[in-house]
Order: structure tokens, then C-alpha cells, then sequence
């Protein structure tokens, strides 16, 4: 229904908000990702250039995020029916962007690696496998008690969160139908009186979604920064690198391609 704003004149952005996510995807993929692997590596770890490229890459994310609350206050609808998403990247959007408990389901499977048992490799054996220190390899090892009491927190602010956004969602869409219904009633079916009703229902609806994306977004710009805090320069490194290579991921067209030829439904 949004869609339907440019018949009543809504601006709509210039510059469509695929074209600064592909430049975006892009910057991570080829430029950040690289950097911080490498700062990560055995012959480039230094702490003070690890630090440099964690805060880059999530510099990088809170500069998406604003970007998005630019776009949602020109033209939401572009963001809220995201048309040039991808097949394998739709089933994990929420409101607009990818769902915030991408992250914490992320974060969480830090935890639940720490908690398989243990294999037997030995230090060097280890490093060798995976070209890094072993402070970087092991920094999700035996997670303080703080930090998983941290992580837990997040999670139940998510789970308080979440369907308050979505609630507001439906009940946006239902006030927005509800009104409509009411107003062709009373314009007996003249034109130019429900077109009219209709506008300034549509605006009011746009205003509310526009309000609810700005707080989901919010949603997913607070987690980020909170598991950030909680997190060492080891632990957030290796939790923004496969956030960075999941996002990444969804871009792969030989992945995508599979995705696509897969004849089981997604739910």
C-alpha cells in the first residue's frame, strides 16, 4: 500500500537506496573485510592497528544505519518493500533491514562453540591452521561470567523489543484500513472526496511506519554498539568479521543461485 504514495505526491530520494547499499557491501567486502583479517593475521597482528580496523567496520555499520533513517524520511517505501533485496536475503529481513537477532543469534553461537568439546590440537598446530595468534584464535575461549551475563541482557531487551515494534507495525496497518473503510463509506463512492481520505489516510499511515522503521533501526544500531562494549578488540574482531562475511555471503551468486534452484519452501 505504501507503493502507493507517488499518486499523492510524496517526494521520493533522488538516488535510490539500493545504489548506496551496493557501493556499501561493496566498501566491506573488498576494502574493510580485507583489513581486518589481516590486522587479525600472524605476521600483521598489532593491538593499536586491530583496534583501528574494529572501529572502521563499525564505523562503517553505524554509518549504514544513518543512512537508512536518511532514506526512510525521504521514501520509507523503498526501504519497508525492499524490491531489489535479493531472494536469499528477504526471509531475514524485519521491518525494512536484516533482523536484529542476526546479531545475537551470532554472539550466541560464539558461546555455544566455547561449550562443544574440546578437539585435541596442539598450540602451534592450531596457529598454523588458522595464520593467527593464539589469543585471537582463543579469545571466545571460557567467556567471563560478565560478559555472558552482558550478552543475556541483550537478549532480553531484544525479546521486550521486538514484538512491541511489530505490534506498532500491524496496528498501523489495521488503524490504516479501519480509516479507509470509514471514509469510503461517507464519500458514497465520489472520486475526488476518497481520493482526498484516502491521501491524508495514506500520509498518516507513512508517518507512523516511517516511526516504527526509525526505532527498529535504532533496535539494530543499539545492539551492535552494546555487543561492542561488551566485547574485547579479540572478540569483537572475530564477531565482526563473520558478521561482515555473513552480509557478504547473501551477495555470492553461485550461493544465491543454489538458494533459487532449492524447490523446499522458506518459512
Amino acid at each position: 500500500m505504501l507503493k502507493a504514495v507517488s499518486l499523492f505526491g510524496r517526494k521520493k530520494t533522488s538516488r535510490p537506496f539500493k545504489d548506496y547499499y551496493a557501493e556499501w557491501i561493496e566498501t566491506l567486502e573488498n576494502t574493510l573485510l580485507p583489513l581486518l583479517r589481516r590486522s587479525m593475521s600472524l605476521n600483521s597482528l598489532s593491538p593499536n592497528l586491530l583496534v583501528t580496523h574494529v572501529e572502521m567496520i563499525h564505523h562503517h555499520f553505524q554509518a549504514y544505519y544513518d543512512a537508512l533513517d536518511l532514506a526512510a524520511s525521504d521514501d520509507v517505501a523503498q526501504l519497508l518493500y525492499p524490491e531489489w533485496r535479493n531472494s536469499l536475503e528477504k526471509p531475514f529481513l524485519w521491518l525494512g533491514d536484516f533482523h536484529p537477532y542476526l546479531f545475537t543469534n551470532l554472539l550466541r553461537s560464539f558461546l555455544d562453540d566455547d561449550d562443544a568439546d574440546d578437539c585435541d590440537i596442539e598450540i602451534g598446530e592450531c596457529c598454523e591452521l588458522f595464520n593467527r595468534p593464539w589469543h585471537v584464535v582463543m579469545a571466545w575461549k571460557s567467556p567471563s561470567k560478565t560478559l555472558t551475563t552482558q550478552i543475556e541482557q541483550i537478549e532480553c531487551g531484544l525479546r521486550l523489543m521486538v514484538p512491541a515494534l511489530a505490534a506498532r507495525a500491524r496496528n498501523a496497518q489495521a488503524g490504516f484500513v479501519d480509516r479507509v473503510a470509514v471514509h469510503w463509506a461517507r464519500c458514497e463512492g465520489r472520486k475526488e472526496g476518497v481520493k482526498a481520505a484516502i491521501a491524508e489516510d495514506l500520509m498518516a499511515q507513512i508517518d507512523e511506519m516511517m516511526s516504527v522503521f526509525v526505532d527498529a533501526n535504532r533496535l539494530r544500531r543499539s545492539v551492535l554498539a552494546e555487543i561492542m562494549a561488551a566485547t574485547n578488540v579479540y572478540q569483537g574482531a572475530l564477531f565482526l568479521e563473520e558478521l561482515a562475511q555473513f552480509l557478504v555471503g547473501f551477495r555470492d551468486l553461485e550461493l544465491l543461485g543454489e538458494f533459487e534452484r532449492c524447490k523446499v519452501p522458506v518459512n
